[in-house]
Parts: structure tokens; C-alpha cells; sequence
């Protein structure tokens, strides 16, 4: 097994821009993040290495894509940057493609024990694990026995790991292929100490990274808006005020980005927050607008805007909404200054 080097030269943006030109229609999530993984397009910087705005844009291009594929490339080479940060990357062998599993709802919680001889053991159901069928391995999150956060990685390709629903019923992001995973006592290695999943920088900027795929999907929307507004007013309105939008989310995804790499130890709790919420109003403003402005002709004959449609807004549910807005409210509110300053 071999560690990876992560840059995002000129070439390694073309050929991530013609695989996904080259990719037909409708796009194999699973085949087109293989077809990403071997050209090593996912040899991405990592955050807060100097290069985090190269990083997102190449989320965002994956997004202006295919959504569902940008779901589980962003899963993939945030697998690979918490294994760098977490001093793990060793774990990775060249070719693996992975998912980070760690969603916590109540009633699914995955213990993780100690296993005689070294490494842990996965035991129960893990909920909402994104292109299990296509991934060769996984970042799980489960509980210790003293009831702590702890992170293993697991090979999906051995005995004890079992898709156990497949019933995805939503017509957004179904090509994700998003279901419940059981493990029955799954040899795993344990992946940093227990809390340092949550604990790191890497957490927060992490999720920044994925407002930059709602990012792709956001423009993927508006430029279609674009190219069909020119000779109606009501369009042009339209197209103003969602540039605005897409303007206020591209500024604060390259605030946070500046912020992450200047401050790589700092979580960036305030930039991050802002670059996520931003793109989530963008990307709702521009839902509604582009439904308004250019009715039901391109939903109806459209196959890949409709798609695109469809699986924005579920996208951005990944989103905790007003819980997260009063987040940050807390933390504008707890500043010494008001952080508005021209």
C-alpha cells in the first residue's frame, strides 16, 4: 500500500475536465468515479495545504457535472485527506475508492471494539452510506465502549458487510445510491484516537469543501438560465438577481478557502459557516428563479437539467438548515467585534 502525493496541476484539471466532457449521459456514478480514481484525478491538494481554492473548484466542476458523481468524489478524496491528517494515508492502496460514513442518526449507531491481536471490530447498522456498491472501502464512525467517537477505515469487500437497503425512493441524488450498511463484528483499523475525527480543523473545512459541489450544481442551473435569457426582460431580472446570489456564494467559498489556508490549525468556524449557508441561499434563489424564468419546457425535456433540479435541493439538505444558521448566529454573537467592517 502506498501513500499519495496531492496536486491539482494544469494537466490534472484538463484531464479531470475531459473526463467529465467525455462522460455520457445519464453518468454511472460508480463508473465515472472509477474512470476519475485511475486517471488520479483525485490527486487532489489538501486542505489548507495552499491550494484548498484548487481543491473546491475541482469539486465544483465534478458538480456542474453530475451531482450524485460529485457526491461520491467529494467522499472520496475527503476519505483521503483525513487519513493524511489523521497520519493514516498508508491505509489507502492505489486504486481504492472510499466513502466517509460518518452520519449519526439515533437509532444507528455502529459499535466499535477492540479486537484481540490488533485493529477493531465494526458491529451494527450504519444509515446513509453513499455509493456503498461502487466504494472498496469506507471511513466509518461508531462509539467505543466508554461512549466515545471514534473513526475506523473497513474493507468493504470481505465477509460481515452487507447492504440492507436499497430502497432510496426520492427522485434527487438516486444515483448516489445512498443505503444502510450492516457490519457483524468487521475487522477494521482504527483511525486516529478516539474524538480526533471531530476534533480536527479538518471537520469544519471538510464541510466547506462540500457547499463547493452545491456550488457546481448551483451553476450548472444558472447557466442554462443564461444561455436562455437574452431577448426576454423577465429572464434578464431573473439572471441579475441570480448572479448576485451565485456572486455572494463564489466570494464566500474563496473567503473560506483563503481562510483554511492561512490558518490550516484553525477550525475557521465563522468562514466556513458563511461559505456554506451562502451557497445554500444561492442555491435556493436560483431554484426559484430559474423555475419562474424559464417554466416547465426545460424540466419536461431536459433530461440532465431536470436531473440537476431534482438533486440540488436534496443536496443541500445535507445542510442542517436554521440549527445551522443559529450556530452561527452563536458564534457572531459571542465575537468581541462585530466582523463587518469594509
Amino acid at each position: 500500500m502506498s501513500s499519495r502525493i496531492f496536486s491539482l496541476p494544469g494537466s490534472s484539471a484538463s484531464r479531470l475536465d475531459g473526463l467529465l466532457a467525455a462522460a455520457s449521459w445519464p453518468i454511472d456514478p460508480g463508473r465515472e468515479l472509477r474512470a476519475l480514481v485511475d486517471a488520479g484525478c483525485d490527486s487532489l491538494p489538501l486542505p489548507g495545504s495552499g491550494g484548498t481554492l484548487d481543491r473546491w473548484r475541482a469539486f465544483a466542476r465534478v458538480g456542474a457535472a453530475d451531482l450524485a458523481l460529485a457526491k461520491v468524489f467529494e467522499g472520496h478524496t475527503d476519505a483521503l485527506a483525513i487519513l493524511a491528517e489523521l497520519g493514516a494515508s498508508p491505509l489507502a492502496p492505489r486504486g481504492s475508492r472510499w466513502g466517509v460514513w460518518c452520519a449519526e442518526p439515533p437509532r444507528n449507531r455502529v459499535a466499535i471494539a477492540t479486537r484481540p491481536g490488533g485493529g477493531v471490530t465494526l458491529h451494527g447498522v450504519k444509515a446513509w452510506c453513499s455509493g456503498a456498491a461502487c466504494l472498496t472501502h469506507a471511513l466509518v464512525s461508531g462509539w467505543d465502549g466508554e461512549g466515545r467517537p471514534c473513526l475506523a477505515a473497513v474493507s468493504l469487500r470481505q465477509a460481515g458487510v452487507t447492504l440492507v437497503d436499497a430502497g432510496w425512493k426520492a427522485a434527487g441524488m438516486g444515483a448516489a445510491a445512498t443505503v444502510n450498511v450492516r457490519f457483524d463484528r468487521t475487522p477494521a483499523i482504527a483511525v486516529g484516537a478516539p474524538n480526533a475525527y471531530v476534533d480536527r480543523p479538518g471537520f469544519l473545512h471538510g464541510g466547506a469543501g462540500v457547499a463547493a459541489c452545491w456550488f457546481g450544481g448551483v451553476t450548472r442551473i444558472a447557466q442554462r438560465l443564461r444561455a436562455g435569457a437574452p431577448s426576454d426582460p423577465h429572464r434578464l431580472a431573473h439572471l441579475g438577481a441570480v448572479d448576485i446570489a451565485v456572486a455572494q456564494a463564489r466570494a464566500m467559498l474563496r473567503d473560506a478557502a483563503d481562510a483554511i489556508d492561512a490558518r490550516p490549525e484553525d477550525r475557521c468556524a465563522l468562514a466556513t459557516a458563511r461559505a456554506r449557508l451562502a451557497t445554500e441561499a444561492a442555491a435556493e434563489e436560483v431554484l426559484r428563479r430559474a423555475g419562474r424564468a424559464l417554466g416547465a419546457g426545460p424540466l419536461c425535456h431536459e433530461a440532465a437539467f431536470a436531473q440537476a433540479v431534482a438533486d440540488l435541493p436534496l443536496f443541500i439538505r445535507q445542510s442542517h438548515a436554521e440549527r445551522d444558521q443559529a450556530a452561527h448566529g452563536a458564534i457572531v454573537a459571542g465575537l468581541a467585534e462585530p466582523p463587518w467592517a469594509l
